[in-house]
């Protein structure tokens, strides 16, 4: 015990030291005084169609002088943002008439790309200065849209080149400050028309200067055709509010769907029931009835009439093959496990709310290099136990493998996105960062942890291991190990599978996720299924004589992953209009990394209540 609290120290404080980069910013208000200016920043052009994130100036939209990228931490970095300043400024509380920014003649690259950026449905996303994200119920406004003049069936293609802001916010009635409570933008495609154009100060015919308004009757849209003249313009309307800034975000992330939350978790909830009274049928039999009769047994062929599970307590604890590629898979799944619960932690007290772009990400990637430390200490404990002496190859496969592979697609993917000229590609200098964490931080952290693990006396085992290995009987059919395996995957993956698809929509389809108090509760619920199927499963293997339960355990939980994987095909088919080809990769090879992780943290979760239940029974009872 005293290791393990020293390591818990040691991740906490490397966790304090740490913990301003991923959930501070953007956190606290900023007040405004009248006049004071307003900079409206610009992120990615993103598709639901493509999911490859593209820089908004890709586009030959109106530039400023110099562009400007703004500081971004790594999470935004990995999810494709590129926030850069705009030509759109205003002033705080001051309404703005119908502006013209700047006009730009269309050449046969500018006007193609618009036009496939209209086709794939790409949206601007805008961003004001404190990070509120600028939608109207939904993420950022299209480039622009398809249609026909009156009377013609030849399709055209038309350019959003008027944006009109509403800004909303709360002014305190004593200093009469006012906070930013809500960004909101209306795109409209107006084929402007003007008489003289000047530079400073051009005067749109379109444009009504005393309405501050379109002039009505503008409604021609703008074409977007090689040699068209295209003028963009904005308006800017101010509106006070009564919600207050800590409500800011409610509007957008108004949740109708509750209900169905609820109907998850209560359906979940049934198969932990379920499964709960199942084991503690078995419970009752094994450490109660078998085992008190076992005790007062005079004849071992009594004994075997009466159960077989104790018939192998000369071989259950035999080690598996490929024992030293369990020990790491277990340990990785330990590392996912931590990261992924001190994520959860995080997230329900607010920390990495939908206003602080990346910190999700950040977070995670964080975590996940400094909880490598459980991974060595896990993995070496249980090398050890199997009387492992190689503990530093262990420890290299601890810390290179699940990271190794995650790396591999990672970076052919990125290769994918970069070669469509995608800001989605991860820039150079952020994989060197990566790696640096990684070879810097996480496996120094792993040696750390296995060398504290190995270091510790073994774990004994409750009965002796006999030196012949005993002759396993034929197994029936439903006890053959694929399909105990399949068969245990079901209910594990059944209890989430409706959370997921909120999940798999938020990610793919730009929605927000932001519901932490159920995902954690689902997250148990996933922990004690996992648990349970593989306790229960583990002790008719046993019953029937099968000793083989190790690597078994892993793979009945882990075999959730599997449906996971499928699932993803079907939402793939079903859910979205993803049609370029790699796109498709990009999906099916993210949704691989995901079912991979997945596979190792059900698994290790399956293996380790099984370790538990198994030494639990063998040590109640007595063996001559």
């Amino acid at each position: 015990m005293g290791d393990q609290r020293k390591i818990l120290f040691f991740v906490f404080l490397l966790l304090l030291s740490t913990a301003h980069s991923f959930y501070l910013p953007g956190v606290a208000p900023r007040d405004f005084q009248r006049g004071d200016p307003l900079y409206v920043k610009v992120n990615k052009l993103s598709s639901t169609k493509t999911q490859l994130p593209y820089d908004y100036y890709f586009l030959n939209y109106c530039k400023p002088p110099k562009i400007l990228n703004s500081a971004e931490n790594l999470g935004e970095v990995l999810r494709g943002d590129r926030i850069e300043n705009s030509v759109y400024t205003f002033e705080m509380r001051e309404d703005l008439p119908c502006k013209a920014v700047c006009r730009i003649k269309l050449d046969a690259d500018s006007t193609k790309n618009f036009k496939e950026k209209i086709d794939d449905e790409y949206r601007v996303n805008i961003q004001r200065r404190d990070g509120s994200q600028s939608t109207t119920y939904e993420h950022g406004f299209r480039v622009g849209f398809k249609g026909n003049y009156a009377g013609s069936k030849e399709e055209k293609y038309f350019i959003n080149n008027h944006l009109s802001f509403r800004v909303m916010f709360h002014r305190d009635t004593e200093t009469d400050a006012a906070r930013i409570v809500g960004f909101e933008v209306t795109p409209n495609s107006i084929n402007h028309e003007y008489k003289e154009w000047d530079e400073k100060n051009p005067q749109i015919t379109t444009c009504n200067k005393d309405t501050k308004n379109l002039v009505p009757g503008s409604t021609v849209p703008q074409e977007v055709d090689p040699g068209k003249e295209v003028v963009f313009t904005y308006d800017v309307t101010f509106k006070e509010s009564d919600i207050k800034w800590a409500s800011r975000w409610d509007t957008y992330l108004l949740m109708n769907d509750d209900q169905i939350h609820w109907f998850s978790i209560i359906n979940s909830l049934m198969i932990v029931l379920f499964l709960s009274g199942m084991v503690a049928m078995v419970m009752m039999r094994t450490l109660y009835k078998d085992i008190s009769n076992y005790n007062q047994l005079e004849t071992q062929d009594e004994a075997q009439e009466e159960t077989g599970w104790k018939l192998v307590h000369g071989d259950v604890f035999r080690a598996p093959i490929k024992y030293g590629l369990l020990c790491v898979y277990v340990g990785t799944g330990v590392q996912i496990f931590a990261m992924t619960l001190v994520t959860m932690i995080f997230a329900l007290l607010g920390f990495l709310s939908p206003s602080n772009r990346g910190g999700l990400m950040t977070a995670m990637v964080l975590l996940w290099v400094f909880m490598g430390i459980f991974a060595g200490y896990s993995s070496a404990r249980l090398y050890k136990m199997f009387k492992g002496t190689e503990w530093k190859r262990n420890t290299l496969k601890t810390a290179f493998m699940f990271p190794g592979v995650l790396f591999v697609i990672f970076f052919v993917l990125n290769a994918l996105i970069w070669g469509e000229q995608s800001s989605g590609a991860v820039p150079f200098g952020t994989m060197i960062a990566l790696v640096c964490l990684w070879f810097g931080i996480s496996v120094p952290l792993v040696f750390v942890g296995s060398y504290l693990g190995f270091k510790k006396l073994s774990t004994e085992d409750p009965v002796k291991t006999n030196k012949i290995p005993r002759q396993i009987p034929e197994q029936a059919w439903y006890m053959k190990p694929l399909f105990a395996i399949l068969i245990g995957g079901i209910l594990p993956f059944g209890a989430v599978f409706i959370e997921l698809f909120f999940i798999l929509t938020s990610i793919w389809l730009n929605q927000f996720y932001y519901i932490f108090g159920f995902l954690f509760i689902v997250f148990i619920i996933l922990i004690v299924t996992c648990a349970e199927i593989t306790i229960v499963l583990c002790y008719f293997q046993l019953c029937s004589e099968d000793y083989h339960w190790w690597w078994r355990s892993y793979l009945t939980a882990g075999s959730s992953a599997l449906y996971l994987l499928l699932y993803s095909a079907f939402y793939f088919f079903t859910k979205l209009e993803i049609s370029k080809l790699v796109s498709g990769i990009l999906y099916f090879g993210y949704m691989v990394i995901v079912s991979y992780a997945f596979f190792v943290l059900t698994g290790t979760i399956g293996f380790y209540a099984c370790f538990w239940f198994v030494r639990k029974i063998y040590s109640s009872v007595k063996i001559d």
